[in-house]
């Protein structure tokens, strides 16, 4: 059955490919027909993975299909767990696409529903792999899936070059897979994947657990190849980033569990480099997201963070398994699972939310958005449940992973060695900062665009279509799912036990279960957590709150009072002097002056005004990793480029005497190497 619902999967989302290619955009159906398959394929993809998790792993044998040796796609419990997160927010957002894509003027051509096709199949691809050049088939299919996502809106020339940038990060990262890859199949002799656990631990392993890392790093965004993320995720249409942030980039995080699983741990110096790069990641993502004025940005330099802060639990795993400490590794595994599934439903909770607000409004621009709550309620609705969670704020599911995130570095005395212990401290003190900002900049988007008094924009062309009922349905799934599921945790540890399996021991994953309704750090008598209850003590303290102040009050707390407003930053205060999105992320820019490289102005914008009061105040942060790493190598690179260019003079001799030069100096390296 397993093994069925994956290929009815792939038979699905072919169907969809086809229909957006022949039957075009004309009609509002053939407009949606390819996004209703893909939700079709994605609750089959879901299914497939639950049955695997829960103990009927499936397998499909495609022989020799390849020319590279007989081999199959193979769902086994980790392939599962991850098939069930990817496939399950993926219906959501495929069937908010289908009500996003119905009026005629949001789709600007054919191709669009194939990306998103060609992307469910690459995830299931990577996720079933049973050997490396199916694994690479598939990252390469999201590689350009993502470059047409991004690339859709055809017109404006920074469009183009973001999408560019996402293909050209992209490939960077399958050739680090393929030359990772190639190190382990010379070594083990063979492309199967589960044979690579039989390679010695030599220098070859460790040069290809470097160039997989990479690989694996350059999709979930980590420093210094996130460049792509916040661009690529901006320029992409509608729920298409959605797509990209919440499902799609999970193909990245299941490959560095897998190579845990085969692997093993990497060497302790790699691991203190993404110890330390992880907790960087998650600083620079978060402090980047609190002072955007855009709030596609700052959505999609939240996903930089995440990607941080989840492959900072997967460092603490394999710290543990460094260490010879079991059940360090699993709290860190399991860490890492549990932020990876509130980051694919909160993400995708906020960019569909997003997506609506910019049809809606024709702006992304925080301080033109004031009132989403009220124009748009049930996005808006989305958007404050996936910014609660991505806050790690109660009752949430966000705030049930972080607790088990900063537990985890909690355990670094358990860990032998100096290196791995100052590493698990200074990662886990950037861990600690980032929530606190997370709350920062969560907040100021929330408070001031979603819960604004009135909105601030004109009302959209129909004030009922949020996506239509598929649209309110997709955003609903999971901002439902982020508030839901942490009163379910431990159901879903149990879940992700069964999952971890090929990792490591279930049982030892459900010791994190202490009783029924209570969590613990997976280590007895160390620290307990009882998100079920908080689901019953939060409402009851809640309402007897408002019941004690009704009391006291004898009512006059329901009575309306009216006063002028003070000239300040209050709610009453509109126009120039009301309190803005980027006033308040000005403290942010002055406390991390040093990480955003902070640029700030006061001059007098009318120098002849006597008074000398009528001043300008700018401020601007820089992207450091840019700035210090990127733009220096373009001049070099120009410079390659334009040498390139000069090659290709177009004369027949001259490519014939690069290729006996190629020939010659091929000829002396095999007679030096012999």
């Amino acid at each position: 059955m397993t093994a069925t619902l994956l290929l009815v999967a792939f038979l699905v989302f072919a169907v969809g490919a086809t229909i957006d290619l022949l039957a075009g955009i004309g009609a509002p159906l053939s407009r949606m027909l390819p996004y209703l398959a893909a939700a079709v394929g994605s609750g089959c993809l879901a299914a497939s993975g639950a049955l695997a998790v829960t103990g009927a792993p499936g397998e499909i044998g495609i022989g020799n299909l390849l020319g590279f040796g007989a081999t199959a796609l193979r769902v086994d419990p980790l392939a599962g767990l991850f098939l069930t997160v990817s496939g399950a927010v993926g219906v959501a957002v495929s069937l908010a696409a289908a009500g996003w894509a119905r009026p005629e003027h949001r789709v600007h051509g054919r191709g669009l529903g194939s990306a998103w096709s060609l992307t469910l199949v690459g995830i299931a691809l990577v996720m079933t792999a049973g050997g490396a050049f199916v694994f690479l088939i598939g990252w390469e299919a999201v590689t350009f899936a993502f470059y047409l996502l991004a690339g859709h809106r055809r017109g404006p020339t920074q469009t183009a070059r973001d999408s560019f940038l996402t293909l050209a990060v992209g490939k960077a990262s399958g050739a680090a897979l393929l030359l990772g890859f190639l190190l382990l199949t010379s070594t083990s002799g063979s492309v199967q994947i589960d044979s690579w656990a039989s390679v010695p631990d030599n220098g070859a392993r460790q040069a290809a657990y470097v160039l997989l890392i990479l690989g694996f790093g350059a999709k979930v965004g980590l420093v210094p190849l996130q460049i792509w993320m916040p661009r690529g995720y901006a320029a992409a249409p509608g729920p298409s980033r959605a797509l990209m942030a919440g499902v799609a980039v999970n193909v990245g995080f299941y490959g560095l569990w897998r190579c845990l699983a085969v692997l093993g741990a990497p060497p302790t110096w790699l691991v203190i480099v993404v110890l330390l790069g992880a907790g960087f990641t998650a600083l620079l993502g978060i402090a980047h997201a609190t002072v955007q004025h855009d709030l596609a940005r700052v959505v999609a330099y939240s996903s930089v963070e995440n990607g941080g802060l989840i492959v900072a639990g997967w460092a603490v795993a394999a710290s543990g398994a460094l260490a010879g400490v079991p059940r360090l590794e699993v709290l860190g595994l399991l860490t890492a699972t549990l932020q990876l599934v509130a980051h694919a439903m909160a993400k995708s909770a906020l960019f569909l939310a997003v997506s609506t607000i910019e049809e809606a409004t024709g702006s992304t621009e925080l301080n033109d958005l004031s009132g989403l709550g009220r124009l748009l309620p049930w996005h808006g609705a989305g958007f404050a449940a996936g910014a609660l969670t991505l806050a790690g704020l109660p009752i949430t599911v966000g705030f049930v992973s972080e607790w088990f995130l900063l537990e985890s570095f909690m355990q670094l005395f358990r860990v032998d060695g100096l290196g791995l212990q100052l590493a698990m401290a200074i990662s886990g003190a950037a861990v600690a900062l980032t929530a606190g900002f997370a709350a920062v900049a969560f907040v100021r988007i929330l408070g001031l665009s979603v819960l604004g008094s009135a909105p601030s924009v004109a009302p959209p062309r129909d004030p009922a279509d949020e996506g239509g009922w598929l649209g309110r349905i997709g955003v609903a799934l999971p901002a439902f799912g982020c508030m839901v599921v942490a009163g379910l945790a431990p159901y879903e540890v149990g879940f992700i036990a069964n999952g971890l399996a090929p990792v490591v021991p279930p049982h030892l994953v459900a010791q994190a279960i202490k009783s029924p309704w209570v969590l613990q750090p997976v280590f007895a008598d160390f620290s307990i957590l009882s998100p079920s209850w908080l689901w019953i003590t939060f409402p009851v303290g809640l309402i007897g709150l408002a019941g004690l102040v009704l009391v006291l009050s004898r009512g006059a707390a329901l009575r309306v009072r009216r006063t002028p407003a003070w000239h300040s930053a209050t709610g009453g205060v509109s126009g120039p002097d009301r309190y803005t999105a980027f006033g308040f992320a000005n403290p942010t820019r002055h406390v991390l002056a040093n990480l955003l490289l902070t640029r700030t102005e006061l001059r007098e914008l009318d120098p002849e005004d006597p008074s000398g009061t009528n001043l300008g105040y700018t401020a601007d942060v820089i992207e450091v990793v840019d700035h210090f790493l990127y733009r220096p190598l373009l001049s070099p690179l120009g410079w390659i480029v334009r040498a390139a260019k000069s090659l290709q003079s177009g004369r027949l001799d001259a490519y014939l005497a690069y290729m006996l030069l190629a020939l010659v100096a091929l000829i002396a390296a095999a007679a030096a190497l012999s």
